[in-house]
């Protein structure tokens, strides 16, 4: 007899686990987040395969311009970029699109307006790519106020207003990871099938890690609090062991292992970015939507990130995300330890 593990037959692809959740939830009446996220779907798959083949075709490599953010932009998030905005446009059920690379939002002419707003980084930690680090998109869901035929202000709402978020990440295999509200589920990319399948349902992050991932490249402008914590973790005496730095720069993959391992991803203001580096809307409140579904904690350091109502669609803040149990620890330290003035 074969040692073989005879392949499952019954495959639960995305399609079908988000349409099961929505009659569950009585909330399948028009099936339109569904198509929606059907068109995500289809832009990740198609920037999975064009980043493995990124170098082959000459995709890696600046595409000569900078975007909203002072970045320079790769040819991949250029690419990436305009598969997002044509797949969204196209689905029907879009009203306003809010990409990092854009700097104004894009409204969605009447005839292919739809009643969602999907804000999103076409392709975060793109800067990597010529390492073979795990990139990502990443993408949050409002819905149109009742009120509204799609405005700005449709964005300009708090994270705890998104009906929908997550995040496709792009390595050895594409993972898609989403929460429509009710839990958040891992999807992996069958290329064979040409199908996001349901391989890690329900995920949740431990109460408690014992991986840190800061950028530590920027120690020296760190405020007292951050200092504070990261001393606490890093030189503990027995029976306590230290906690290991585990940090890659690119949000997509740091946050999913944050979400499948715990512990705490932290990107804070400091001295030198005082507003903070990470962007509120379309990467701070994907994540922290993420994390506080699965049961874990995502604040500024001083408040809950999901509460923040957004003044402008670029604006940064500070974040930290994880285990319950340790972004509460590092919450102390706010506390009781003075800020920098």
């Amino acid at each position: 007899m074969s040692s073989e593990e005879t392949p499952s037959t019954d495959l639960i692809t995305l399609t079908r686990h988000v349409l099961n959740d929505q009659i569950r939830l009585g909330t399948a009446a028009t099936g339109d987040l569904t198509l929606l996220l059907t068109a995500i779907q289809v832009t990740s798959k198609f920037i999975a395969t064009n980043v493995r083949k990124a170098r082959l075709i000459n995709l890696v490599g600046l595409a000569g311009e900078t975007n909203i953010q002072g970045e320079e932009q790769k040819k991949l998030d250029v690419l990436s970029n305009d598969i997002m905005v044509n797949a969204l446009r196209a689905s029907g059920k879009t009203a306003v699109l809010v990409s990092e690379e854009l700097e104004d939002a894009i409204i969605i002419e009447e005839k292919q307006r739809g009643k969602y707003c999907v804000v999103f980084d076409p392709l975060d930690g793109s800067s990597n790519i010529d390492a073979g680090v795990n990139i990502g998109t990443i993408f949050g869901i409002y819905k149109v106020r009742p009120d509204s035929s799609g405005s700005i202000e449709d964005v300009l709402r708090p994270g705890s207003e998104m009906v929908a978020a997550g995040y496709t990440m792009y390595g050895s295999s594409a993972n898609l990871v989403l929460s429509t509200g009710s839990g958040v589920n891992g999807y992996t990319l069958d290329a064979a099938l040409g199908e996001f399948i349901l391989t890690h349902p329900n995920i949740t992050i431990p109460s408690r890690g014992k991986i840190y991932s800061f950028n530590e490249g920027n120690a020296m402008y760190f405020h007292p609090p951050v200092t504070a914590y990261l001393k606490s973790i890093k030189y503990t005496t027995p029976p306590k062991t230290p906690y290991s730095s585990r940090y890659i720069g690119s949000m997509v993959a740091d946050v999913h292992r944050t979400l499948l391992y715990g512990g705490i991803f932290g990107y804070p203001n400091d001295k030198k970015s005082k507003s903070g580096k990470l962007r509120l809307l379309y990467e701070a409140f994907p994540m922290a939507f993420l994390t506080e579904q699965a049961g874990g904690i995502a604040t500024t350091g001083t408040k809950r990130i999901l509460d923040i109502v957004p003044t402008s669609i670029h604006e940064r803040c500070s974040v930290f995300l994880g285990s319950k149990d340790d972004v509460e620890d590092l919450m102390k330290f706010y506390k009781d330890v003075p800020a920098d003035s």
